[in-house]
């Protein structure tokens, strides 16, 4: 009997032994050492890079320095017409022939633009690889603009504006940019101005393209295709391509009637073409509406003369974003949630605490009150333990991270039930952001959120085209590839001190300006400043 015993105790010590005990993995010692990439510059400065990746599939893409941030009030909304405008009649094909000839390529073309960039994109077999490139530099080089497919689109993009501004999740992050950077650069409307679709013509079109399609700003990205291939098509199809002198009209200025100065505001308006028409609106919710904000912090300048001069292409190019944060209330009264977004001056692609504050994204997560998924899908993140599974009454919590080349916009975004009194919801995100600046974060959940962050890298580049998209870009803001292994490299180092120096940078001390408060719903949430100084967040202790 006791021999039975012990022989049954050494055999339950032995499976136990056998069993494997959790524990997290460090991702960035498990990845093999990719082959570096390869980078030509052509001479009229064209930029050819190619990834040597195995597949079935070959993609490549050019990525134009362009976008909304550079448009000048004159050429806004030009990027999202461009947009829409791709693949098109040109000089050399019908659309017929164009639409022909995506589809004998048997995969995926795609145009997108975004405030930094403008993207042309094609995955296909290899053997399409010459036809790929010969439909995207065609339609960059040789547009047509023919009068009716500009009318279609401009139809076409009406209908997306108004669509995108019926979603408050859709529009808020467009809204809470032209918040937190009020007239310049990242606070461009990202989506034509309902105002300019009609004076969006072929003329400014080709303005814009003359102006942004230059050489030394392309990059033309491939993976799956050997580099001599492409630099060989690059030569083709963009080695005669030559920068275009750009001249900037201005416009005439007229003097101001005798009653003009009385009636000038100086308060910053949400832009028109983010809300239904006129038409649709009570002469209260479109007067509210369009005199906006209870308390913008940074007033636009009234408008002068001077001020009317439009920009050179040299200040445009360089003008860098300028944070100037604000509150800002559109009010809904037929809107059944209460939609918050709060956002802050973050750190550009180019800082050294980037890493950390992409980790605090992670970390804090969120979502919304149903998910059909587990801790994959962000369940065990600080929003979800200790925001939605505390308040019934909260439909969504989650954070944001926009990232640019000289600045980010970080921050929290909260929708309520009616029932959920407004004016709690900004305490709430104060103090998940107060957490994280006073109290040390325990290592598992650290870990779990920096496995997250480096996994979700890696998935998203399993993706051909994601993966030339990212190669694109890298040569478009670093001027070289940044490896995965690099960033979860940095990824890795990221410690608890890292996360709470970096929050002193954004939400603490040193908190660059006011923060950007947005608030859409039947009642706004109150001042912020009180909220902060309880609860030790910016420079106001």
């Amino acid at each position: 009997m006791k021999r039975a015993l012990r022989t049954t105790a050494l055999r339950s010590r032995t499976a136990a032994n056998r069993v494997p005990r959790r524990t997290f993995v460090n991702p960035a010692g498990a990845l093999k050492e990719v082959p570096p990439v390869d980078i030509t510059t052509l001479p009229n400065g064209v930029r050819v890079v190619t990834e040597p990746t195995p597949g079935y599939f070959s993609s490549v893409g050019v990525y134009i320095d362009a976008g909304s941030r550079y448009e000048s009030p004159r050429l806004s909304g030009a990027s999202h017409i461009m947009d829409r405008m791709a693949f098109k009649t040109t000089a050399n094909r019908t659309a017929e022939e164009m639409s022909t000839g995506i589809d004998s390529l048997g995969g995926q073309v795609v145009c997108s633009s975004s405030r930094e960039t403008v993207m042309y994109q094609s995955s296909h077999f290899h053997a399409g690889t010459p036809l790929a490139v010969s439909l995207l530099s065609d339609t960059i080089r040789n547009p047509s603009f023919l009068p009716s497919e500009v009318s279609d689109t401009r139809d076409a993009a009406a209908y997306e504006i108004r669509e995108i501004t019926s979603k408050p999740e859709m529009i808020m992050p467009e809204l809470l940019h032209q918040v937190a950077y009020q007239g310049n650069t990242l606070g461009n409307p990202l989506l034509c101005p309902e105002e300019r679709l009609e004076k969006v013509d072929e003329m400014v079109l080709r303005e814009y393209v003359d102006t942004w399609y230059r050489p030394e700003r392309m990059v033309l990205a491939g993976a799956g295709m050997p580099h001599a291939q492409l630099v060989d098509l690059a030569h083709e199809h963009f080695g005669d391509m030559r920068a275009k002198e750009v001249v900037v009209p201005q416009p005439t200025v007229t003097a101001p009637s005798a009653g003009a100065g009385a009636s000038r505001s100086t308060a910053t308006a949400t832009p028109s073409h983010l809300l239904p028409p006129s038409s649709s609106l009570s002469p209260s919710l479109y007067k509210t509406i369009t005199t906006a904000a209870t308390s913008l912090f940074n007033p636009a300048p009234v408008s002068t003369p001077n001020s009317l001069v439009e920009p050179s292409f040299a200040e445009l190019a360089t003008a860098r974003a300028r944070y100037t944060g604000g509150h800002q209330f559109v009010p809904q009264p037929d809107m059944e949630m209460t939609h918050v977004h709060l956002g802050f001056d973050g750190l550009s692609i180019h800082d050294e605490d980037i890493y950390a504050l992409a980790t605090v994204q992670i970390l804090l997560g969120g979502g919304g009150s149903f998910s059909a998924g587990g801790p994959g899908k962000g369940m065990y993140s600080r929003l979800y333990t200790h925001v939605l599974n505390h308040h019934s009454s909260i439909d969504h919590c989650s954070s944001f991270h926009h990232i640019y080349t000289d600045t980010s916009l970080f921050g929290l975004n909260i929708t309520a039930h009616p029932h959920h009194a407004p004016s709690n919801l900004l305490p709430i995100l104060a103090h998940q952001l107060s957490l994280l600046l006073y109290h040390p974060i325990p290592l598992t959940e650290l870990t779990r959120a920096k496995n997250q962050l480096m996994s979700s890298l890696m998935m998203a580049l399993e993706s051909r085209i994601v993966e030339v998209e990212d190669l694109g870009r890298q040569i478009l803001v670093h001027g070289r590839k940044v490896t995965v292994q690099e960033m979860c490299e940095q990824i890795v180092k990221v410690s608890g001190d890292d996360v709470r120096r970096v929050m002193r940078r954004v939400v603490g001390e040193g908190m660059k300006g006011e923060p950007s408060v947005l608030v859409m719903g039947r009642q706004d949430v109150g001042p912020w400043e009180g909220v902060f100084k309880k609860y030790g967040l910016g420079n106001r202790l």
